[in-house]
């Protein structure tokens, strides 16, 4: 079983920045993607960001040019600039996993609150 463990998650100002990151405990055959979701109070989990295998971003259009995703091997990061009070919401990172002649599936992990302040 793979572990999604992310930090980083915080009280920060409106127009400051925080970095989240998400940490596989091992490698993930049949990776499809990596990416960020939130939920905040009262509303859906919506998609944030995602990175493919190969390289290719996905952003919702209320962060581009805000936020900006990465990866590094098991890592996956989401570099949240210029902050606003409706980026407030619990942060959870997931993988997209896709096996060859089997269904696909999903990891997610314990999500992290980032909280800004107005």
């Amino acid at each position: 079983q793979v572990q999604l463990v992310e930090s980083g998650g915080g009280l920060v100002q409106a127009g400051g920045s925080l970095r989240l990151s998400c940490a596989a405990s091992r490698s993930i055959f049949s990776i499809n993607a990596m990416g960020w979701y939130r939920q905040a109070p009262g509303k859906q989990r919506e998609l944030v960001a995602t990175i493919t295998t190969g390289g290719s971003t996905n952003y919702v259009d209320s962060v581009k040019g805000r936020f900006t995703i990465s990866r590094d091997k098991n890592t996956v990061y989401l570099q949240m600039n210029s902050l606003k009070p409706e980026d407030t919401a619990v942060y959870y990172c997931n993988a997209d996993v896709r096996p060859l002649f089997r269904p696909s599936y999903d990891y997610w992990g314990q999500g992290t609150q980032v909280t800004v302040s107005s």
